[in-house]
């Protein structure tokens, strides 16, 4: 049995039609890009952006951004070439499966779970923080934990978690609605931040766009375990300011794009995929993009970049502080509230998607990709994962391990990236409705500058990494692939799903 073995792209075309392990497809273009604008523009709306322009970009975060986003872009390209050519359940896992073999595929599935699984859970975490703020506002002081004996409990995160699963077991199609609604008001509270701010916009803080560069200082620059992986294998100073200011501000603002790839995985829900998923991604992308550029010019066009940086955790509050409007920190505190709602509901769905599709393939219990056949939801799998999700955030410092959320995306980002030039060499007979342009140049270059990204996360982040990468190997060997639909036991019901492959194919394009 080969590592290495790939499964045919109409073996999972054929998995998804099975009856009793079949998604409905219910979701349009509207809704995938208020997805994607779900699950990406969250809290950090109001504070990634001035701590980039506080201690890295100075006024070029808005360039910072646009970086981030061309990079983003870059990626979405391949995760969309990817997905109308394989229109299922999965995402990276599935496309990485289909061009570079089976043990591939499972680590970065298993990167998947760690990435959607610690976001929900350290979203989740911060909701039930931010909650509790929001009704200080109105005078009601609650605490955001209870104890129990010998534990502590978080109670914001369970209530969210639970609220959530609950919708996704009841169908795709209203918990998008749900998530829909919130998201405009979302928007509209960022709309509103922006506005408020241009009103105390002076041109002066505009120079220079691009401060000079000065040594950087600050926490982190001398502990071992929280520097950079680069820094600390090359021993390269942090940069602050300048050109290579702005570049590491680009990376450290690209993670507010991080998200992107759970439109991905709804795939197998989305009504003709191959004009909707294109459409849907890079409209989401596009509002996306819009909106932190125009939230951190409005910042920096408040206040000076300098003003930020002398404050030790700077966020858009601190900016209308400086100004003299307190006020708007509340629009903040629920615009936050909100923000949060509404991308705990997205990472849980993701979840759910990518473990139904590993266990289909039996490298988790196969029995767990059952769904419903009134609803058309993966029931078992959405609530074993609102429960573990609910657990951890409710009883554990998962915030802890905020950084894991990056190193799983951008693995996976770059094996989709690469995926799509073996996927061209090996089946040039697919045609997709989307193809990333330049042949193999942008896949390239998205994956050596999600590597690059990569190895600007702290030292620690990399030891927790490749923890999880032994545990994952670990139940690999102990159960995956002795339970793998590709084993010769299970190859006459792979052979007699193939068949069909072809009709469903002609149904979803």
């Amino acid at each position: 049995m080969s590592l290495f073995r790939t499964k045919p792209v109409e073996s999972f075309l054929a998995d998804a039609a099975e009856p009793g392990r079949q998604l409905k497809r219910t979701l349009n273009t509207w809704d995938l890009m208020i997805m994607g604008v779900a699950v990406s523009v969250g809290a950090g709306i109001f504070s990634v952006g001035a701590r980039a322009a506080a201690n890295f970009s100075g006024p070029a975060v808005t360039l910072s951004f646009v970086i981030a986003a061309l990079t983003c872009a870059m990626a979405i390209m391949c995760y969309a070439e990817f997905a109308t050519a394989i229109p299922v359940a999965g995402s990276a896992y599935v496309f990485s499966y289909a061009t570079m073999g089976e043990f591939v595929a499972w680590i970065i599935g298993w990167n998947l779970i760690l990435e959607l699984f610690t976001a929900a859970a350290v979203i989740a975490k911060y909701w039930g923080i931010y909650l509790t703020e929001v009704f200080q506002l109105v005078g009601v002081h609650l605490s955001p934990t209870i104890d129990l004996g010998i534990v502590t409990m978080s109670w914001g995160p369970l209530l969210i978690v639970a609220l959530f699963t609950l919708l996704l077991v009841m169908g795709t199609k209203l918990s998008a609605t749900v998530g829909n609604v919130f998201t405009i008001i979302k928007i509209a509270v960022v709309l509103f931040v922006i506005i408020a701010g241009l009103f105390y916009l002076k041109a002066e803080n505009f120079t220079p766009f691009i401060p000079e560069a000065v040594p950087a200082s600050g926490d982190g620059t001398t502990e071992v375990l929280k520097q950079s992986l680069f820094a600390f294998a090359t021993g390269a100073a942090p940069a602050q300011y300048g050109m290579m200011g702005v570049l590491a501000g680009a990376a450290l603002v690209f993670f507010a794009f991080v998200g992107f790839d759970v439109v991905a995985t709804s795939a197998e829900e989305v009504k003709n995929p191959n004009k909707t998923l294109p459409r849907g991604i890079f409209a989401g992308l596009a509002l996306t993009t819009l909106l932190y550029v125009g939230v951190s010019f409005a910042l920096t066009g408040m206040v000076s970049y300098k003003d930020l940086a002398a404050v030790e955790t700077p966020t858009l509050a601190t900016a209308f502080s400086l100004v003299g409007n307190e006020g708007a920190a509340s629009v903040i505190a629920v615009g936050s509230l909100i923000g949060l709602t509404t991308v705990v509901m997205v990472l849980l769905m993701g979840l759910s998607r990518v473990v139904l599709a590993i266990s289909r393939d039996g490298l988790l219990p196969y029995g767990l990709s059952k769904t419903s056949a009134k609803r058309g939801t993966p029931v078992r799998i959405t609530v074993i994962c609102g429960s573990l999700v609910a657990l951890v955030a409710g009883f554990t410092r998962v915030d802890v391990l905020e950084e894991m959320i990056n190193i799983g995306t951008l693995s996976a980002f770059v094996m989709v990236s690469l995926g799509i030039i073996v996927l061209r060499r090996k089946r040039p007979d697919l045609k997709p409705a989307f193809r990333v342009p330049f042949g193999p140049v942008i896949p390239i270059v998205s994956a050596l500058l999600c590597t690059y990204l990569m190895v600007n996360l702290a030292v620690e982040t990399w030891i927790y990494f490749v923890v999880w990468l032994v545990l994952g190997v670990g139940i690999y060997f102990g159960y995956g692939r002795s339970h793998s639909r590709l084993n010769q036991k299970f190859a006459p019901q792979m052979a007699a799903r193939q068949k069909p492959a072809e009709a469903e194919r002609l149904n979803v394009t």
